[in-house]
């Protein structure tokens, strides 16, 4: 597996032992119903919607899309996922790579996103192309469909990322990753630490499989699979600093 940058593989994967402890009780009642019952995540949260990433020519300029799509191996026929898609800078891009034989499901949370990326698919006649309105702590995919699940500079912005992961493993092909790609910085700053990121991956059952630092990304990317049985909610075990320990450590 390829790794670069200063962060090797087996280091980042032992990080994935960090998970342990209960939750502690809290008050559910500013919580989404689908959510109650997952621990909660002891972490800051960044807004929607953050604007670093928005202009389309430049991060083209930087080659991304392409770097992110090559490293995941999107292929002609691939199905992908595009969670968080917004207007569609990578739904679009996807569904170029994966051709008619591919598919591409693109969901977002955001009403005038998903108005605005649904007249972008229509104007741009890509039938292979279909959007889903996702909930905030249920990205609402279909189950065994998907070949990789892309999470683009969007995960810092999951305030349940327990129940959220969770509800989308299953969507999973056999030997299906989920793609995470964003920025070694504080999660309320539009960033997720790795450690962080890794400790609440292996807490609902993924296992990291590859771990990248490209200039072109101006962060990471990173690549889960996942492993054993999917954990019931009441066993998850929170992270809780972006050290990626537990309440026991």
């Amino acid at each position: 597996m390829k790794t670069r940058g200063h962060l090797a593989l087996p280091v980042a994967v032992a990080l994935l032992a960090a998970v342990g402890a209960c939750t502690p009780a809290s008050d559910q009642s500013g919580r989404s119903e689908g959510a109650r019952g997952f621990p909660e995540a002891y972490r800051p949260v960044s807004t929607l919607a953050g604007d670093e990433f928005t202009n389309e020519d430049q991060r083209d300029d930087m080659g991304e899309a392409a770097v992110v799509m090559d490293l995941a191996a999107i292929n002609p026929g691939t199905t992908v996922a595009d969670i968080g898609a917004g207007e569609g800078y990578y739904t679009i891009r996807l569904a170029d790579r994966v051709g008619p034989k591919g598919r591409v499901l693109a969901e977002d949370i955001d009403p005038g996103s998903i108005q605005r990326l649904g007249q972008r698919v229509e104007r741009e006649r890509l039938g292979q192309v279909s959007i889903r309105t996702g909930k905030p702590e249920n990205p609402m995919l279909p189950g065994g469909s998907f070949d990789r699940i892309f999470m683009v500079h969007m995960y810092h912005e999951i305030a349940e990322p327990y129940a959220f992961l969770w509800h989308m493993r299953p969507a999973l092909r056999p030997g299906g990753q989920v793609i995470v790609v964003d920025v070694d910085r504080p999660s309320d700053q539009h960033g997720m630490p790795p450690r962080q990121l890794f400790c609440e991956f292996g807490a609902v059952g993924f296992r990291l499989v590859q771990f990248v630092l490209r200039p072109e990304l101006n962060g990471y990317y990173a690549a889960f699979e996942a492993s054993g049985e999917r954990p019931r909610p009441e066993d998850i075990k929170p992270c809780n600093s972006v050290n990626g320990k537990t309440g026991t450590q």
